[in-house]
């Protein structure tokens, strides 16, 4: 029975996303496919997504969240080898084809998709996502990427920028899609007018014109506004030109770590420089992700473990963080203690990292091997993998909560389908009987940047968002703002 204290103060309640990637095979947890039951090896079907969809709506999941990669990890004995053999981020279907047949057999659940800034022009992304916001009735989200990895600039046939120009392109990106989601047709452009036999007023559609350090454009948006306008913006960033970056345009953020004392910091520092931006710094919700193992009883999500483990695939995990690290981790023997080569920067820099990491989920101080990484790599990789009981699993997110002031997770799976079919039959009514979550969302049928901020009628961008100032009837969409201490305009113009 609930304390006096918790009726006066009741807990915040989160939103719970399903974390996919659209490749036959695994995600995070190389070998999983292998599994008995595990469907992992259809998802190049249709049917698949749809039942995934359907599973989300029922259970009123917030989101679906489709992380996404242009090119395999080749860090790894320098190729894809590994990777290939365990079945892990490969095979990558384009998840944005998807979403509409998960849209047509839901209503409220939403879908949120990754897009890179440094390939994909503006132009065709903005068309992109405004079409599937039209379509899914508004639960479109875009998870705004920089893009790291030098395969995927291969892939494009690109040079890897630095990571702070990626930001620097990222920033004017952004302007370019604000001005054609919201810029370019008026509110009351599109007429219907029988009468008169006008479809859409000319004069309340007008063509962008940009000319910036790094982007050219000169057109209209080739579609009328969409329910959202803009898509609701995620990112994940923990650099001080991501968390910049996400205080001035992100509504959602995914932020890594293995305990609550690891993205507490992060954070309190984002939601303090968004409220230096203008912007309600609760409105920006922050995603942890987790891969709980889960059973009636302690016994039974141990089995669920040590199944796992017995698939696990240990060189495909260490590839997958070679791939993440741009570390080749084949060079080290999988059974003698693991010592970075500290004289490489990239190495010495990671091996920091390594360190706090293997502090978080390790009380035993024996030295780690490749071998014990490659393990915890392949049964929910960087981010906690706890097992036990539901009351168990919902102490601790009970923890990331109070300590963290987190907003939502991620849930990533180990086993498909069991691993989201036991957080929605097992842990989410244990979230409910304690307050955690959601009962329904907030607008059933509605946008999804409603049901993310329980506000009805929030359709597009906050007012004290930067991407509201982007409208119609601005000055041909010449926005001012402060860029180290001048003056200039929304093209990086100096205005006198």
């Amino acid at each position: 029975m609930p304390s006096a204290a918790t009726e006066k103060f009741p807990k915040k309640k989160i939103h719970l996303n399903f974390f996919e990637t659209a490749c036959t095979g695994n995600h995070e947890c190389a070998g999983q496919w292998s599994a008995p039951g595990d469907n992992s090896r259809t998802k190049d079907r249709l049917k698949y997504y749809i039942d995934l969809a359907k599973l989300a709506e029922k259970h009123k999941i917030t989101c679906i969240f489709f992380a996404d990669s242009y090119a395999g990890h080749d860090i790894y004995a320098g190729n894809m080898d590994a990777v290939l053999r365990a079945g892990t981020q490969v095979a990558q279907l384009g998840p944005l084809v998807i979403i509409s047949a998960m849209a047509a057999v839901t209503e409220s659940v939403s879908f949120g998709v990754t897009g890179s800034t440094s390939y994909i022009p503006p132009f065709p992304l903005a068309r992109t996502f405004s079409t599937l916001d039209h379509l899914t009735n508004g639960r479109i989200a875009w998870n705004v990427v920089t893009s790291w990895s030098k395969a995927a600039a291969n892939a494009f046939g690109r040079d890897l920028e630095g990571h702070d120009k990626r930001y620097e392109i990222a920033e004017e990106y952004m302007d370019v899609v604000y001005k054609l989601w919201n810029g370019s047709w008026a509110d009351d452009s599109v007429r219907w007018d029988e009468v008169n036999r006008v479809a859409y007023e000319p004069s309340r559609i007008k063509k962008i014109e940009h000319n910036g350090t790094h982007l050219k454009l000169s057109a209209r948006h080739q579609l009328h506004p969409s329910p959202q306008r803009t898509p609701v913006l995620f990112q994940a960033g923990t650099s001080k030109s991501g968390m910049a970056f996400a205080a001035r345009h992100a509504e959602a953020i995914y932020i890594g770590g293995m305990v609550p004392s690891q993205a507490t910091a992060q954070i309190k520092a984002s939601r303090a420089i968004a409220a230096s931006e203008g912007r309600d710094p609760t409105t920006m919700k922050f995603f942890a992700a987790i891969s709980p193992f889960i059973g009636r009883t302690l016994e039974e999500a141990q089995a669920k473990f040590d199944r796992a483990a017995q698939h696990a695939d240990i060189v495909g995990g260490l590839a997958q963080f070679s791939g993440y690290t741009n570390i080749d981790m084949s060079k080290y023997p999988l059974d003698e203690e693991l010592k970075l080569d500290t004289s490489n920067p990239a190495e010495n820099i990671i091996h920091g990292f390594l360190g706090n990491y293997i502090d978080s989920i390790s009380t035993e101080k024996e030295p780690w091997t490749p071998r014990q990484l490659g393990m915890k790599m392949a049964l929910g990789g960087l981010h906690p993998s706890p097992v036990g009981t539901p009351q168990m699993i919902a102490d601790i997110i009970e923890q990331w909560i109070d300590e963290a002031d987190i907003d939502g997770f991620n849930i990533a799976y180990v086993s498909n389908p069991g691993s989201f079919e036991d957080v929605v039959t097992l842990l989410r009514p244990v979230l409910l009987e304690r307050g955690l979550i959601f009962e329904d969302y907030a607008v059933p049928g509605g946008t999804f940047r409603e049901n993310l901020l329980r506000q009805p009628g929030q359709h597009t961008l906050r007012s004290d968002h930067y991407g509201s100032k982007f409208t119609f009837e601005g000055d041909d969409v010449v926005l001012t703002k402060e860029v180290g201490g001048l003056k200039v305009d929304a093209n990086g113009n100096g205005i006198h």
